[in-house]
């Protein structure tokens, strides 16, 4: 409800002025009042603001007349309006964004795609030769240093380099066949 609008026609009834003027002179408080009950929720806020204002033009509390305090009135209702708000959420199941499924299903298609690859890895790593297996174990999967790698396995760490070397180039070939996990 578009309250500011209220009046900007020729023929406005008194009651939709007072309606007007009620939302002038305490919608602005009683939004801020809302939006913190709200944690900051804007749209809730404004929600609530409107039903509040609803609720005085259906109860024609639109006047602080016959000694009714019409702004503690709207606070009061305003207040109850977000209680039943927060009953109501909490009473349903939670609700779930619209992309978390999405989400969710990257995430094990990501789960899915590295245990393929793993598969397909452990495959081309069994057509190497022992030696080579043994230095690519010894260096890229263990982290070692050539050096290191050369020590556990007590061969010269030149040795290691060369075939290091040899046993990528292998392997590259075994995973293009398998669908080029590694490229080119």
């Amino acid at each position: 409800m578009n309250v500011t609008a209220i009046g900007s026609a020729s023929a406005v009834s008194p009651e939709e002025r007072a309606l007007r003027d009620l939302y002038l002179e305490h919608g602005p408080a009683l939004y801020s009042y809302v939006v913190r009950m709200l944690d900051g929720d804007a749209h809730r806020a404004e929600d609530v603001v409107q039903e509040t204002l609803l609720r005085c033009w259906n109860n024609r509390n639109l006047t602080d007349g016959e000694g009714m305090a019409v702004r503690p009135w709207m606070f009061r209702v305003a207040r109850n309006l977000v209680i039943d708000v927060h009953r109501t959420r909490m009473a349903r199941p939670l609700e779930i964004g619209g992309t978390s499924w999405l989400s969710d299903m990257c995430a094990e298609v990501d789960d899915i795609d590295r245990m393929l690859s793993s598969m397909v890895l452990h495959e081309a790593l069994r057509e190497l030769t022992p030696a080579h297996r043994e230095v690519l174990l010894a260096t890229f999967f263990a982290d070692r240093t050539t050096q290191q790698a050369a020590d556990d396995l007590g061969i010269p760490r030149g040795t290691v380099k060369s075939r290091v070397y040899y046993a990528l180039r292998s392997l590259r070939l075994a995973l293009l066949e398998r669908g080029g996990v590694l490229g080119a």
